[in-house]
Parts: structure tokens; sequence; C-alpha cells
């Protein structure tokens, strides 16, 4: 049987990574020195479908690596990104709920300059899913809005959090999901893409220990969501 469609999932860490391969029985397909590639193919509904994961590494580089890869190496039906992230509102959301983001912005981004055609790096990307209803799914809340910061920095730091939250009214912050989106962007396929965010840390002091102690919890709320995606 032919396969038709192709759904690909983005993840940094391989601690996140595990729990992915784990859940889909995934075979590791092509290792370069960061960039792994892991593929699984499923029938649903007498459709072939090629799910492929990307373990990219930590960051905005790496994490375009890993979208370029996919993008010029598979005929992508959906992009899924997803891990964990932490949170920059704790009196809204506990730690373990999962947000499907609508906004992005790369925070550690400056250019004193107002040029329209630098917008693609000063300006937020926005993905159209976005609902006004969240849930409750009895273990974790799930959040179908809010805004997400994507830097090259760890945020372990209470005043930058206040600093980050007053600048931008974030929900979330991480590491790869902005860059993501802009390798989709220019090839016009924002409109593929979903971004699963589960929350392991209040970016607070404690969130060295908090982002590691709370993943696999944080992870496996993921891959709940991430089911009903796929």
């Amino acid at each position: 049987m032919e396969i038709l469609v192709t759904k690909a999932i983005i993840t940094a860490m391989k601690e996140e990574a595990e729990h992915i391969i784990n859940r889909y029985s995934l075979t590791l397909k092509k290792e370069f020195n960061t960039l792994k590639i892991y593929e699984w193919t499923r029938e649903v509904g007498g459709e072939k479908e090629l799910i492929v994961l990307a373990l990219a590494g930590i960051g905005k580089i790496q994490a375009s690596i890993a979208t370029t890869y996919l993008f010029e190496n598979y005929d992508i039906f959906k992009l899924i990104n997803v891990g964990i992230a932490g949170n920059l509102k704790s009196h809204d959301v506990q730690v373990w709920d999962v947000f499907i983001p609508n906004t992005f912005i790369q925070h550690d981004m400056y250019l004193p300059f107002d040029w329209a055609h630098l917008d693609y790096a000063k300006k937020a990307i926005f993905l159209d899913y976005a609902t006004d209803q969240n849930y409750d799914l009895q273990k974790f809340g799930l959040i179908l809005n809010g805004i997400c910061l994507t830097g090259d920095q760890f945020i372990d730091n209470p005043e930058k959090v206040l600093e980050l939250e007053e600048e931008y009214a974030a929900d979330i912050i991480e590491m790869e999901a902005f860059a993501i989106l802009s390798v989709a962007r220019e090839y016009n396929a924002l409109d593929k893409c979903v971004v699963i965010k589960a929350i392991s840390d209040w970016a607070d002091n404690d969130a060295k220990d908090a982002h590691m102690g709370n993943l696999d919890f944080a992870m496996q709320n993921s891959l709940v969501v991430l089911d009903i995606v796929l």
C-alpha cells in the first residue's frame, strides 16, 4: 500500500524523544552528528501513514536544521513540535498542564530598526487554530491558545520572568518553537503546524531541577494530546 500521508514530529531532547519512540515503536533510520530521524508506518482508515520523528537537539539552530531536513526529504502533511516549557504565569496553570499556543515570539532577537523587511525576525508568528475554550482532562488542563516565547536561553531567574511577562504578556517559554515555525513559513506550511508544550517548571530558581524532575509526567500528558493531533 502506497504511503499517502506523512506526519512529522520534532522534539529537542532525547529524554522527550524516548517517550515518543516507545509510544509508537519508532525505528532509527538516519543518524547525523546530532540530528536523528526515526520512522514508523501505520494504517489509518485504509490509508498508510508514515510517522517521522526528528530528534533535533536543543535550541533554535538545531530546530531549524531538523525542520529544514524534514521539508527537504519528506512530503509533510502535518508538522508537530512536542516538548516541555517553562510557565511564566504560575497563578493560571499548573505543572503538567499542556498548551497548544497560537502566538510565537522570539524574545532574544534585538534589532533597533522598524523596517518591514525585518518582520520575519521581529514580529510574532500566529497559527490559526486558537479557540476561546480550554479543557479539563481530569488529570491535567489543556489550554488551546496562548503566547509562547522562544529564545536560546534557559530561564531560571525570577527577575527575568517578570521582565518577559511584562514585555510580552506571555504564557510559556521554551527554546525551539519559533525557529521551527520560521522554517515552516519559508515553505508556506504554517497551516500544517501544531505546537504542543507541557509545563515542566516555573522558570524560577528551581527550574533546573524541576525541568528534569517533571519531564516524564509532562511528556506523558503531551503524548495524550499528540495521540489526538496525530
